[in-house]
């Protein structure tokens, strides 16, 4: 059995007095609980993507970098990379650099994310978030798989002998996992690829 430590780096002011730390304060919190984390003897820390709502974790990559060098066992995971309304190109470059960071203590958790506005504040159109989730984790798993990519899809500009770098730490495409809690999609996609559930 393995245990984890889940943030999603909520930032509400406090129940019963009302008062809000700093941001910078509660992003020091988040970091520091993950080093204790590790102390502890946790197998994992994960930290959640939020772009709506009281939530500091809009940005998961910069934390867990952050992490990467403060701590030297502990698995460092997403929870959940909202790889729908994201670039994979980007996610590519910047998790193969957090896990070569990492020396290869990455693990990516995708999902669609849970929270309403997301959708909008990038853009996108909410009915076309699996599809969008499907495409992106296929050009994704290329991406991080193979050299000299050529490929074309409806979401995103096509790409032509495209490597993205880093490449993942000793060769091996961090293990991707799919989060799952409303919806037969994520465990379809998953299953597709022979990749675990979250």
């Amino acid at each position: 059995m393995r245990f984890q430590v889940l943030t999603i780096g909520g930032h509400a002011p406090h129940p019963l007095t009302g008062e809000q730390a700093p941001a910078a304060d509660r992003l020091t919190e988040i970091v520091e609980t993950g080093v204790a984390a590790e102390e502890l003897g946790f197998d994992a820390y994960a930290i959640g993507e939020r772009h709506a709502g009281p939530f500091l974790s809009s940005s998961p990559t910069v934390l867990l970098g952050a992490l990467a060098a403060r701590t030297s066992r502990i698995r460092l995971l997403t929870g959940v990379t909202v790889l729908a309304v994201l670039d994979p190109v980007r996610v590519a470059e910047d998790y193969a650099t957090l896990h070569q960071l990492s020396r290869g203590r990455l693990e990516l958790v995708i999902g669609k994310g849970a929270e309403a506005g997301h959708f909008d504040l990038f853009g996108l159109d909410e009915g076309l978030q699996w599809d969008y989730q499907a495409e992106k984790y296929e050009l994704l798993r290329r991406l991080w798989r193979e050299e000299d990519v050529t490929w074309q899809g409806k979401f995103r500009p096509p790409l032509t002998g495209a490597t993205t770098l880093p490449r993942p730490y000793g060769g091996r495409p961090p293990r991707v996992w799919h989060g799952s809690a409303t919806s037969l999609n994520s465990p379809e996609l998953a299953a597709r690829h022979g990749d675990p559930l979250f």
